[in-house]
């Protein structure tokens, strides 16, 4: 009898993911890339909120390519397409989390942006979570040669308070490393945008974004504050990563990509009924952006 477990990609993609539900993924002794059909399986346990197997024993090699294989098939089912870039693990004690050393990434998809006041079910999610977060807006292709924070804020026109809403999706999270992490497309689920400030593109805006206070509120009560430096020093400095490390695999950012800089609060669960608030303290105007949980 043929092993069904090596089916042909068009095969695969003939299955509906709800049949990928169904199939066990047992992870192999020898750790690898993803199967298409153990990527195809994940993403369906990702459309339907339920926990899937967690990836164990990835090199980072293996974890950028079961990415590549994860979003594929995510896309087909979102039908979207993508709109930016998710920097992860930018936060050493996130890193620490993880058992990390260095950040990943992962892909945004238009249906993952909601709008400032959202109300999002607290189940939103297999592993659901929120932290506060910060989008940026690229405006140039010179975002490219980015080296430093000063080369990023010449090639952005946007910054965009952020609640992110994440999704560790499998059955194990205390497992996950970075490499598990890069194959899960870092968790990206869902967030909230704020209304979007023109980017100074001045050394004391730049400044402002590096020391920057971050709160975290939760009905009114504090739950944890960060600062604009817990991200690499400097938050801009996500995307000197995330430029140099897409560069290193022929891919470049464009004009209109969002890109979400990583942790600047631990991760929370959320709960229903509560409504949350995150404050960047420093910024003009002290701009909030909020989320409710339902």
């Amino acid at each position: 009898m043929k092993n069904n477990r090596f089916k042909t990609l068009p095969q695969i993609l003939a299955v509906p993911l709800t049949l990928a539900l169904t199939a066990a993924w047992v992870p192999a002794a020898h750790a690898a890339c993803l199967s298409d059909l153990d990527a195809a399986a994940m993403v369906a346990n990702y459309m339907a909120k339920t926990p899937a197997a967690t990836p164990e024993g990835l090199s980072r090699e293996d974890g950028e390519c079961s990415r590549t294989k994860f979003n594929k098939f995510l896309a087909q089912q979102i039908g979207a397409t993508q709109v930016g870039y998710k920097a992860g693990l930018t936060n050493p004690a996130v890193q620490k989390r993880f058992n990390a050393s260095a950040p990943v990434w992962g892909q945004l998809y238009a249906p993952m942006l909601l709008k400032d006041g959202a109300t999002v079910d607290a189940k939103f999610g297999a592993r659901p979570l929120f932290e506060a977060d910060m989008l940026v807006r690229v405006s140039g292709a010179g975002i490219n040669q980015a080296r430093t924070p000063e080369d990023v804020l010449k090639n952005i026109d946007q910054v965009i308070p952020f609640i992110e809403l994440p999704d560790l999706v499998v059955m194990a999270p205390p497992k996950l490393n970075g490499a598990a992490i890069a194959a899960i497309n870092v968790g990206a689920r869902l967030g909230v945008m704020g209304a979007p400030m023109a980017v100074q593109r001045t050394a004391a805006f730049s400044d402002a974004l590096r020391d920057m206070v971050v709160v975290v509120k939760g009905d009114g009560a504090e739950l944890d504050k960060g600062k604009g430096s817990d991200v690499l020093e400097h938050p801009l400095n996500a995307v000197v990563w995330l430029v140099q490390d897409l560069g290193s695999q022929g891919v470049a950012l464009k004009k209109g990509d969002l890109i979400s800089l990583g942790s600047f609060s631990k991760l929370m669960p959320p709960k229903p009924g509560l409504n949350v608030e995150v404050e960047y303290q420093g910024l003009p105007g002290n701009p909030v952006v909020k989320v409710s949980f339902r």
